[in-house]
C-alpha cells in the first residue's frame, strides 16, 4: 500500500503555505528644538497600546500557526522612549493637565483632537464618549467651548485614552472598573490609564523576542528610519515606471547612506533580539537593481515586495478571473532567488489583493464571513494550483507560498472589537485546516529554497503603489522636498568632520529626514488632518542638520513646503466603507474622491442643485454621495431621478444609448453605455438595466442600496456590474424628471474609477 500511495505520489503532498507577513511602523515623530525633544503626534503611544501587543498575544494560543513581524527600527526607538517615560506627546501633556489649569488654547485643542479615531468602532459603543462626540458633531466645536463643564473634559480625556487601549485587556481588573464607571473620570484616573498604556507598551518587545526563539515568530527589520532606498541611490529612477514624471532640480545620488541605514537597523535588532536579523521588509516594498548588493553585503538573506514589482519584471499582468483569483498563480506563490556579488538574496512577493481585503475591505463585513471569506480564498488558490500541475491530482505535489503582507496597526481600528473577533475566526479555522499552513518566511525558504531565478539587473525599480515611485517623487511639493533635502545632505558632505561619533545628532537628523513618510503627505496623492505638522518636522529635522553643523539655517526652511489650505477636487485616497444612511458621516467618507460641481467654488458653470460630489470603492461595492445645495429638496426643488450609466472604455461589449427623452447630442451624453441603475429619490427605489443588441435595454436584479435624508448615499455591488477586477470604469449621472433629461454632472467629463 505504502508503494502505491508513492507511486501516486501521495507522500509528495504539500499543504498550502502561507506567510503572513504584518509591517509595523511609525514616523519619527520627535524631534529636538533647541537643547529640547519634542513628540508632536501621539500615535506610536496609542497604537502601542492598541495594536502591537496584542496582535501577536491572539496568534499566542495557536502555536502551531508560524507568521511574521516587521518592527520599524524607527518604531522600536520611540516605544522605548515612552516606556522610558522620555517621549511627551501633546495628547499625553493635555490629558495629564489637572482640569482647572486647562486653557481656551488647550480646551480647543482637547475638542479638535481627542475624538482621533473611528467613532463606529472606538466611539459610539462607549456611552459616555458617544454622548461628547454627538455634540460636538451636532453642536459644533464653539458650543462645547462655550458650554462644557470641566467634568466633560476630564471625560473626554479619560475615555480617548481608555478607548485606545485593546479590547483584548479589558478583562483587567483596573481597566474593567473604569469601563463599567464610565463617566466622572479624575485626574487620578487619568494618570493610572496612562501607566497602563506604558505597562502594556513595555511588554511589546520583549514579548516580540520571546515568541521568536519559541519558533512561533520571525522578527524582520526595515532601514533605520524607513527611507525609500532606491530613491537614496538616484532620484532619477523615479522614471523607470513614470518616464515623464518631472523630477527635482537636483538630482539626489547618495548610496552611501544605504548600508548606513541597513547597518544601524542591524544593529539595533542584535541588541534587542539577540540574533542577527534574515528578513528585510525595505520601505515601502520599494526595490531597485541597485540596493541588492548591499542588502546581500550587510547579510540579509531575504527581503518582501508587492506583485506589482513581480509582474514589471517578468513583463506579465497579473490578470485574475471574477472572483479574484489569479490566472496564473504558479507565477506569484513562490520566492525567486537574486544574485548578488555578495551572495544570492531570495524574495518573495505578497498577493496584493488578499493584503488590500485584510488591510481595506473585510473590516466592512461581519467578522465569521470575512475570515470565511479569505480562508475561501486560500482554498480556492489551492485547488487551482492542483489542477495546474502537470497530470492533475488532488493533492499539491510542490511547495507554493502564498504571501500576505500589509500594514499591522492602522486597519484594525476600523474592525469591530479592534479585529479581534476577526482574527479569532480567521485563526481558528485555519487551525483546523490541515491543507493550509502558516510559515514564516526563513522557514519556508528553509526548507524549499527557491528554484526559479530573476536576474538581478531585471527586477523592477518601483514600490507597492502601482510599481512606481510616484508616490514619493514628481509632485511638486515632493520634488521641492527633495531639493531641500538635497542641500542639507551636500552641506554634511562639506563637512567631513562631523562624524557619527563626533556629530551624531547631526546624522539623526540626516537620516530622520531621509524617512519616506514626508514625501507620503506632501502634494497629492494622501492628506490628513496633520499634514502641516509632517512639513514642520520635516523642516525640524533638517534645521537640525544646520544648526549641528553651525551653519545659519537657509530662509528656505522657515515657511511651509507646500500650502496646507483644504483641497476641494481630489481623487479617492483609500478604500471607504460608508454605512449607506444618508447622514454623510464625515468619517466613512473622508478617503473618498470629492469633486465640487455647484457654489463658488464648483465646476459647473451652469446652475446646479448639487454642491459636491463623493465617490469611492472596497472589493465588495462602488459607492457614491450627493450633498445637494442647502434649501434644496430633491423632488421638488430639483428632479425626482437620477440616473447612473456605466461606461467600459477599450472594452466589447454591447452598449445602449441614454434611455431618457429630450437628450442632447453632445459628449459625454450621447455616449454609449453598458450599465444604467435609475434611482427615484421619492422613492429610493431602484431600476438597474443592462445593454443588449440592437442599443435595447433588459432590466436585471440589483442589490444597490440608497439612503437620503440630509445627502444622498448610494452603494452598487461591483457583483451587479460582473466586471473583472482591475478593469477602468467611467461614470456618468445624469438628472431626469419622468423620463425627460433636465441635467447631468460632472460637467464635460466622467467620474474615472478603478475596480479593486
Amino acid at each position: 500500500m505504502a508503494t502505491n500511495l508513492g507511486k501516486l505520489g501521495i507522500d509528495m503532498a504539500h499543504p498550502l503555505y502561507v506567510a503572513f507577513i504584518w509591517h509595523q511602523h511609525q514616523p519619527l515623530y520627535k524631534s529636538k528644538v533647541g537643547s529640547n525633544v519634542k513628540y508632536r503626534m501621539p500615535w506610536v503611544r496609542l497604537h502601542g497600546t492598541k495594536d502591537y501587543l496584542d496582535l501577536i498575544l491572539m496568534l499566542e494560543r495557536y502555536p502551531n500557526l508560524h507568521q511574521t513581524v516587521n518592527l520599524v527600527p524607527s518604531l522600536i526607538l520611540q516605544l522605548e522612549d515612552y516606556v522610558a517615560g522620555t517621549a511627551l506627546d501633546p495628547y499625553l501633556t493635555a490629558a495629564l493637565t489637572p482640569s482647572d489649569r486647562l486653557t481656551i488654547e488647550d480646551k480647543k485643542f482637547i475638542i479638535q483632537s481627542f475624538f482621533d479615531c473611528n467613532h463606529h468602532t472606538m466611539i459610539d459603543p462607549h456611552p459616555r464618549y458617544g454622548q461628547l462626540y454627538q455634540q460636538k458633531q451636532e453642536r459644533g466645536e464653539r458650543w462645547c467651548l462655550e458650554n462644557w463643564n470641566l467634568q466633560d473634559y476630564e471625560d473626554l480625556l479619560a475615555w480617548h485614552n481608555l478607548a485606545w487601549i485593546d479590547p483584548l485587556f479589558w478583562d483587567d481588573p483596573e481597566i474593567e472598573t473604569w469601563l463599567k464607571q464610565g463617566k466622572n473620570f479624575t485626574l487620578s484616573d487619568r494618570q493610572r490609564i496612562i501607566a497602563k498604556h506604558r505597562q502594556i507598551i513595555s511588554r511589546i518587545i520583549p514579548k516580540h523576542r520571546e515568541m521568536q526563539e519559541t519558533g512561533q515568530l520571525e522578527i524582520t527589520t526595515t532601514p533605520y528610519t524607513h527611507p525609500i532606498l532606491p530613491l537614496l541611490a538616484d532620484t532619477d529612477v523615479g522614471r523607470v515606471a513614470t518616464p515623464y514624471i518631472p523630477l527635482p532640480h537636483q538630482r539626489f545620488q547618495w548610496s552611501e547612506d544605504i548600508p548606513r541605514h541597513l547597518q544601524k537597523s542591524w544593529d539595533m535588532y542584535l541588541d534587542r533580539f539577540g540574533t542577527a536579523p534574515r528578513g528585510l521588509w525595505p520601505s515601502e516594498q520599494a526595490v531597485s537593481p541597485t540596493i541588492l548588493p548591499y542588502v546581500a553585503k550587510q547579510g540579509f538573506k531575504w527581503l518582501c515586495s508587492d506583485e506589482a514589482i513581480l509582474g514589471w519584471t517578468l513583463h506579465r499582468s497579473f490578470n485574475r478571473d471574477g472572483a479574484g483569483n489569479l490566472m496564473e498563480p504558479e507565477l506569484l506563490y513562490r520566492p525567486y532567488r537574486l544574485e548578488t556579488p555578495h551572495g544570492d538574496l531570495a524574495m518573495v512577493f505578497r498577493d496584493h489583493r488578499l493584503s488590500d481585503l485584510i488591510g481595506f475591505s473585510y473590516s466592512g463585513m461581519e467578522p465569521r464571513r470575512a475570515a470565511k471569506d479569505l480562508v475561501g480564498h486560500l482554498e480556492a488558490i489551492s485547488r487551482q494550483l492542483k489542477h495546474r500541475q502537470p497530470g492533475g491530482g488532488n493533492t499539491l505535489e510542490q511547495p507554493w507560498l502564498v504571501t500576505i503582507a500589509l500594514d499591522g496597526e492602522n486597519c484594525w481600528e476600523y474592525y469591530q472589537q479592534d479585529g479581534k473577533p476577526f482574527l479569532e475566526h480567521l485563526y481558528q479555522t485555519l487551525n483546523q485546516d490541515p491543507e493550509i499552513k502558516l510559515v514564516t518566511v526563513s522557514e519556508f525558504l528553509d526548507k524549499f529554497p527557491p528554484t526559479a531565478t530573476i536576474p538581478a539587473e531585471q527586477l523592477h525599480t518601483g514600490s507597492w503603489v502601482d510599481g512606481s515611485l510616484t508616490t514619493w517623487i514628481g509632485d511638486p511639493a515632493k520634488n521641492r522636498a527633495w531639493d531641500l533635502l538635497y542641500r542639507a545632505r551636500e552641506a554634511v558632505a562639506a563637512h567631513p568632520e562631523a562624524t557619527e561619533t563626533s556629530h551624531p545628532d547631526v546624522w539623526e537628523a540626516l537620516y530622520a529626514a531621509e524617512g519616506s513618510d514626508w514625501f507620503w503627505w506632501f502634494g497629492e496623492g494622501h492628506s490628513s488632518n496633520h499634514d502641516a505638522v509632517f512639513d514642520e518636522l520635516f523642516r525640524e529635522h533638517l534645521k537640525n542638520i544646520y544648526t549641528g553643523l553651525n551653519l545659519p539655517i537657509p530662509a528656505e526652511l522657515k515657511s511651509d513646503v507646500e500650502v496646507h489650505a483644504v483641497k476641494s477636487d481630489r481623487r479617492p485616497e483609500s478604500f471607504i466603507h460608508p454605512m449607506i444612511d444618508g447622514k454623510g458621516d464625515e468619517q466613512d467618507w473622508d478617503r473618498a474622491g470629492r469633486l465640487d460641481i455647484g457654489g463658488a467654488r464648483g465646476t459647473m458653470h451652469r446652475s446646479s442643485a448639487v454642491q459636491r460630489l463623493w465617490y469611492g470603492v472596497d472589493h465588495q461595492n462602488f459607492y457614491i454621495r450627493l450633498d445637494f445645495q442647502t434649501g434644496i429638496n430633491p423632488g421638488k426643488d430639483c428632479p425626482s431621478e437620477l440616473n447612473l450609466l456605466w461606461f467600459y472604455p477599450d472594452r466589447t461589449m454591447h452598449n445602449s444609448p441614454v434611455p431618457l427623452e429630450k437628450l442632447p447630442d453632445e459628449a459625454p451624453l450621447n455616449y454609449m453605455f453598458h450599465h444604467h441603475l435609475e434611482v427615484n429619490l421619492l422613492t429610493e427605489s431602484v431600476q438597474f438595466q443592462e445593454a443588449g443588441e440592437h442599443w435595447q435595454w433588459h432590466p436585471r436584479m440589483s442589490r444597490a442600496q440608497v439612503a437620503l435624508e440630509k445627502c444622498l448615499e448610494i452603494a452598487v455591488p461591483w457583483a451587479d456590474l460582473q466586471i473583472q477586477p482591475d478593469y477602468p470604469v467611467r461614470l456618468l449621472l445624469v438628472l431626469s424628471e419622468q423620463g425627460a433629461y433636465k441635467d447631468y454632472l460632472p460637467e464635460n467629463s466622467l467620474i474615472p474609477i478603478e475596480v479593486p
